[in-house]
């Protein structure tokens, strides 16, 4: 299965082969702010699947090994990247071309959720990041 994806001006495009490894909303602070939004929905897939196939993006180092990429023409968010998910990349649900395809299973940093965010799921919850939750991060490898 082949999973494409792109920016607002459609200058950088991505796409990957494969399943997804895993699908959450993240809550933090960093992601919030990134993007705008009050949770940001994310897919991890494994690097050696996932290609560049348009622009590459610019990045930005948000903090020491986190690596936030953008469109250097018209700002989107494109994807994130940190040494402590090593071998994994962090795509937005909302640059998939068909977001209505994101079946999240999870969500992560929950503690930081905004009090005045209503969300009406049964989703597994994790107080802090996917590298401090009992999640396998080995198919990122």
């Amino acid at each position: 299965m082949k999973t494409k994806g792109h920016c607002l001006c459609k200058s950088v495009t991505w796409e990957f082969e494969g399943a997804i490894t895993w699908q959450c909303y993240c809550h933090c602070d960093d992601c919030r702010r990134n993007c705008g939004a009050p949770v940001v929905a994310w897919l991890g897939v494994p690097l050696k699947h996932f290609s560049w196939t348009g622009n590459k993006p610019e990045t930005f180092e948000s903090s020491a090994g986190v690596y936030r990429h953008f469109c250097g023409n018209c700002g989107s968010p494109v994807g994130f990247e940190a040494d402590h998910y090593e071998g994994g990349m962090h795509r937005y649900a909302a640059s998939m071309e068909n977001p209505s395809d994101f079946q999240p299973t999870f969500h992560v940093n929950y503690g930081s959720k905004l009090h005045w965010l209503g969300l009406a799921d049964e989703l597994e919850k994790h107080g802090s990041t996917l590298a401090h939750s009992d999640k396998d991060l080995s198919a990122y490898r």
